[in-house]
């Protein structure tokens, strides 16, 4: 896009002859034109364009996906596992992803009881 638009400024200026503009050949005028061209080309053919419309879609979905889990109460694997950290942290634990130990905090219940 940006190569579409230096090559439109170009190509005003060239009409309107604007400056040194005015005198440039047109194959200078047209070269940005034709760098989209061929970036356009590659882009699509490579597959890089279908792989940023991939990336964008699953980004969309997993922030769809954590907005729906907020509204129902839920939190994401991802928050437990930072407040267990926060936790453990604040607890003096030695391990990062050590399993919290009941004896260590007893305000803290088996889910299985």
């Amino acid at each position: 896009m940006p190569l579409v638009l230096v090559g439109t400024l170009l190509l005003i200026a060239h009409l309107a002859d604007f400056g040194p503009f005015g005198s440039w050949p047109w194959w200078a005028i047209a070269a940005p034109f034709a760098g989209a061209v061929a970036w356009w080309s590659f882009a699509d053919n490579s597959g890089w364009t279908q792989r940023r419309v991939m990336d964008k879609m699953e980004r969309k979905k997993a922030d769809r996906r954590e907005k729906a889990m907020d509204a129902l109460g839920l939190t994401s694997g991802r928050e437990r596992h930072a407040t267990r950290s926060k936790k453990d942290a604040a607890r003096g634990s030695s391990s990062p992803g050590a399993s919290p130990d009941a004896s260590a905090d007893p305000t803290r219940r088996d889910p299985r009881s």
